[in-house]
């Protein structure tokens, strides 16, 4: 039972820390582009309060761990002002597109950190090949799921800039009602969506271990 609990609060903590750093990053590269409406927010922050919703970033990832089905889930929007950025809808792109890039960098560093340490493999122990293996999966699984181009996710944002003006009003009509959509999606098509984030996981792990050449 103890070692259940060890888990499930390290999982919480990579989950956590993982939105909050993907979270950032949106603030950050909005502001590097001219719209300063995510720090006027207090959203360039480490405070997870700001960035954590309680259903998405805690709940779904602990029930997934506990299914033993890919963990993914995601934070409260960082809010943006597209019109302030520069190149308008290219910039909101780049802007969600930095969130799924944050956590693949944060699986591949914790991958070869992993890897050449031999913590992956549990020459540290269990609760560090843990540690190390979550942080991967974790991340791959994030980056995948807010790749999904349905608003508010960051594959909304990327499709949005290059969709003809009918897709553009669609998507923008969705965005009150997005995150409903994503919940009908998972609750209904289970099984068909955890068989996708899988084999993009085990895609994304395939070209890991070919770069280190295992």
């Amino acid at each position: 039972m103890n070692s259940n609990i060890f888990y499930i609060v390290f999982v919480l903590i990579i989950v956590v820390g993982s939105v909050i750093l993907h979270e950032i990053s949106h603030g950050l590269v909005a502001y590097w582009l001219g719209d300063n409406t995510a720090k006027e927010s207090g959203r360039l922050t480490l405070n997870p309060i700001k960035h954590i919703d309680p259903y998405l970033s805690i709940l779904v990832p602990v029930i997934l761990y506990i299914l033993k089905a890919p963990v993914f889930g995601g934070a409260k929007p960082v809010p943006v002002n597209y019109q302030n950025l520069k190149w308008r809808e290219g910039g909101m792109a780049l802007v969600a597109l930095v969130g799924p890039f944050t956590n693949f960098l944060i699986a591949l560093v914790s991958f070869l950190i992993g890897h050449f340490t031999g913590f992956l493999y549990g020459s540290g122990g269990e609760a560090l090949a843990f540690i190390f293996s979550e942080l991967v999966l974790i991340n791959l699984g994030f980056m995948i799921f807010n790749l999904i181009p349905i608003p508010p996710l960051d594959g909304s944002r990327v499709l949005y800039a290059i969709a003809p003006d009918g897709l553009r009003n669609v998507l923008t009509s969705m965005e009150q009602y997005g995150f409903i959509v994503v919940y009908f999606m998972i609750v209904l098509f289970g099984k068909i969506f955890s068989s996708i984030m899988s084999n993009g996981v085990n895609g994304i792990l395939d070209f890991f271990y070919f770069l280190v050449g295992r």
